[in-house]
């Protein structure tokens, strides 16, 4: 994306010096226009190097984060998703939060059409937690998606 281009997005990471933020930060996420509104498609994100910190305990939670969506006018700028992602690492949070808060935000962000995150945390104690969230528009067939997707998913690594 040139320039020009970029800055009448609005876009300000896209190219510049990446900075790191300490803790939760949903202001460093930005959007750019869907040049394809019309068409429902899919959009996949995958960061396998998330981590949070437990809110009890302090200790590092690791997980992969999937995020899909499909967009309508807005889409969110995968740089400053990373970031964003990335700014979970020295927040406290239980997982089944981390992926609702993921999925609220970039819902407040964007308005999507319709989104799921998934989060695949690996085990601590035995365990594994693999928290699923989903969101469909309103009254349109993205809400009944999102409710078919519900039932159906099977999460699995």
């Amino acid at each position: 994306m040139e320039d020009s281009k970029r800055k009448k997005e609005g876009l300000k990471l896209l190219g510049a010096e990446a900075k790191y933020y300490d803790n939760y930060a949903p202001e460093v996420l930005e959007t750019f226009e869907n040049m394809h509104p019309d068409n429902d498609y899919w959009v996949r994100f995958n960061c396998p190097e998330f981590t949070t910190l437990c809110p009890i305990t302090g200790q590092p939670d690791f997980a992969e984060i999937r995020i899909m969506y499909i967009p309508d006018k807005r889409m969110v700028e995968s740089k400053s998703l990373k970031l964003y992602l990335f700014s979970f690492r020295s927040h406290g949070d239980f997982h089944e939060d981390c992926v609702n808060v993921i999925m609220k935000d970039l819902i407040r962000l964007m308005d999507p059409k319709y989104i799921e995150v998934i989060g695949l945390f690996l085990p601590r104690g035995g365990i594994s937690i693999y928290p699923f969230a989903n969101y469909g528009r309103p009254g349109t067939k993205y809400e009944r998606l999102a409710e078919k997707r519900f039932a159906e998913v099977s999460i699995e690594r």
